[in-house]
Order: C-alpha cells, then structure tokens, then sequence
C-alpha cells in the first residue's frame, strides 16, 4: 500500500478501540457507538471508521482535514453467528471476510458467501464497497446477499433495515458505508456449494502463444462459460527458466464448483484453448479452494483465516478499470511491451457475467453489471521495507504516474 504525502495528512492520536465483549447480537445497546457519534456531531471532530481489514489508499486512518480527528476501530468487533437452519450469518463489522469463511465451513461443508478473494478483508467496508469474488458469476456479490444490516446514524440512533428504511439500505450496500454512519453488523443470506470443487493454475507465456490464449479468454470468459467456472489471469513478468531473460507469464487461476470429471467437459467445450489436463486440476472442499485462490500455500490449515492476517508484506500501488470489449491482439502485443518497462508489474483480470448480468444496475449502488466482461487491477510492487519515507513516497509517485500510462495505453483499446 502506498501511503499519501505526510504534509498533506494528519493523524491526531486520539484512537477509540473497541472490544467484542460489549456486544454479542444485533439488539445489542452499543451505547458506545452512540456516544461516540453525538460528540463526534456536537464537538464537530472529523471521523474515520475502519474495520480492520486492508485498505490500499489509507482512507480509513488519514484525512486531508488538517484538523484532529478521530479514529474509530471496529477490528476487535469480530463476531460471527452462523444459523445453518436458516441460511444466514450476523456478522460483526470487524471480522475479515476469511473468518466468515471459515465460521461458514465450521458448521457446514455445503454452505458458503460469495465475497472476497482477499481473507483479510474488513467485512464493514468490504461489503458496503460491493464486495466482488470467485462466485460472483454463480450468485452475484456480498451486497447481493447481504439481507439486513445494523447502522449507528448521524444522531446516534442504532437501526435495522426496517427502521432505517429501503433508501438507507440500499446505499449502504455499495454506495460505501461510512458515508451514511456507521456499520456495526452485516445479515448475510448463505449460498449452497458442492462439497466438491475443484481448483487449478495453468502458466503460459505470451511467446507460447498466449497472445492469441489471452485474446480468447476474454471472448470466452464472462459469456460462454458455465457460471459455476470462474477464470481469472494474473500476468506477470518471469525468467525464462533457459535464458533467464525476462518475459510475460499468464497465470489462469480457477476455482469450479464441481467435480474435476465436469470441469474438464465444460473446458473442453468452451476454452479448449488453454488445453486443460485432469492432471491440472485438483479437488479440493469449498474452504480450501477459498485458501487456494487467496495463494496459501499448499497444505495450510483453514485456523490460519482465523488470524485475520494479509498474506502479502509488498507495498504496492493499484488502480483498476471495466472493460466492455475485448482488446485485439495488436493491443495485447503493445501491453507486453508496457509491461517489460516496469520492474514488478501485475495484472489481474477478473471475469463477470453470469449472475452480474442478469442483476440490474439500479438494484444496489454497485452499477457494473451487464455488458461488464471483466476488471483489470493494474498494480505495481515493490520491497521498501529498507528505504526510509521520502524515498518511499517517492517511489509511490513514480509508480502512479507508470500506472496512469498504462491505464491511458488500456483506454484506446477498450
């Protein structure tokens, strides 16, 4: 994560933490909450909420307000109550969206919540943000099944979605939930999954013919493939193992829900391209293709999610962009090019359609809905931990201005 220019940002130490012991259901009084909202609106203090989780810009801690401000901290508010028999959860703003997986495939090996890929996801944020994932093809996204909420307002009053209102919910849900108070709760509809799903991650080079591979996917990848397949690549540069020089490697990263038998029947019918092999693949239960894609390594017990801890320790810069249309090979042939000018760039594309067609762009405030084929996340890495601040600052600006010309690259092709 990059962090803003000191001088323009101010962190007044005034941190407010607060524990899981003072709430265990939603009909909690929290009157912690409503305090903190009263004077926060009398003393007219500026205030931040987070939940935890990561946050790539820093929103949640710093502000361009050179004013003291408060900090609100939900991370210790992490509790997950799972009903089974109902299909559904309660789930504290605080806990990250990997210990909801795991609360999840606690109770039931056939239950899960399609959200983030990332498990050290706030949920608080994540899911007001809309909260995307490898089965947002199958059932849609966080927001999508998110089916109540408890908010602390501007006046301190604790509501639920009947008493905040259809209006209210559906900003929350999307529109980005600080903006309207403050999340203490999410009410999540569980989705069902096979107790089987299958996982793989084949490489190709662009010399390997992957330009034409990768003008493929993106024909392919939101529109002709069954939605319980979810395809993402990941491009990044590599050695070749023989001449050690540096080239484009395309990482295709899947999760099926199902077994390896239809999987390979639904590639063989729909991206013969890639040339999948039963040897590929791997089955696996829900959780750990969850872990899979998150790139555990291979082996790790899901109680890792329970730490709530980021697998990555770079600093990095992203940026993303929705396309509509696929890129021509001449386009990709020039990303390649882009691509070898950075030191550590990544791509991520990440697929839509299925589900994400068919719910209307009006239903909640996330609009990338029909038409969308995929996202791209362009992001930059780096290892600063040794490099004072105003080195690291600057390295963050060269990096933006990399990633704003390869976004501008991006946008004649889209």
């Amino acid at each position: 994560m990059v962090l803003p220019n000191c001088s323009k940002f101010l962190l007044f130490p005034f941190l407010l933490l607060l524990s899981s012991s003072s709430a265990h259901s939603p009909s909690s009084s929290e009157d912690v909450f409503s305090q903190c909202l009263s004077y926060h609106s009398k003393l007219g203090i500026h205030l931040r909420v987070r939940s935890g989780g990561h946050d790539y810009e820093g929103l949640s801690y710093v502000s361009e307000i050179e004013t003291p401000f408060i900090v609100l901290d939900l991370a210790k508010l992490r509790s997950v109550n799972v009903d089974i028999q109902q299909n559904s959860a309660w789930i504290q703003a605080g806990a990250t969206i990997g210990e909801v997986y795991y609360r999840i495939a606690e109770k039931s090996a056939t239950h899960g919540f399609p959200a983030g890929l990332c498990t050290s996801l706030g949920v608080g944020g994540h899911i007001t943000g809309g909260a995307y994932g490898s089965m947002m093809r199958k059932y849609g996204l966080g927001v999508d099944n998110a089916v109540d909420a408890q908010i602390v307002d501007v006046d301190g009053r604790i509501l639920d979605r009947e008493t905040m209102g259809e209006d209210l919910f559906w900003a929350i849900r999307g529109g980005g939930g600080a903006s309207f108070g403050i999340i203490l709760w999410w009410k999540i509809k569980l989705v069902p999954v096979p107790s089987t799903v299958t996982v793989f991650t084949v490489a190709r080079t662009l010399e390997q013919d992957g330009t034409k591979l990768l003008h493929r996917w993106q024909q392919v990848a939101a529109t002709e493939l069954d939605e319980d397949l979810f395809i993402r690549v990941i491009i990044q540069l590599t050695s070749d193992s023989k001449s050690g020089k540096r080239t484009v490697t395309t990482l295709y990263q899947a999760q099926f829900l199902g077994g390896v038998e239809k999987l390979l029947y639904v590639m063989q019918t729909g991206f013969p391209e890639l040339g999948l092999t039963r040897k590929d693949c791997t089955e696996t239960s829900w959780i750990k293709s969850v872990m899979y894609i998150a790139n555990y390594p291979n082996g790790t017990q899901p109680e890792i999610l329970l730490q709530g801890k980021s697998t990555s320790r770079s600093y990095f810069k992203a940026k993303s962009d929705f396309l509509k249309a696929p890129i021509p090979e001449t386009g990709l042939e020039g990303l390649k090019k882009r691509l070898m000018e950075e030191t550590n760039p990544v791509l991520i594309w990440t697929p839509y359609g299925g589900m994400m067609s068919k719910i209307s762009e009006s239903d909640t405030p996330f609009p990338h809905r029909k038409g969308v084929l995929f996202k791209i996340q362009y992001l930059t890495i780096w290892q600063a931990a040794n490099q004072d601040e105003a080195k690291r600052m600057d390295l963050g600006s060269f990096t933006t201005t990399w990633l704003l010309m390869l976004q501008c690259f991006q946008g004649k092709h889209m």
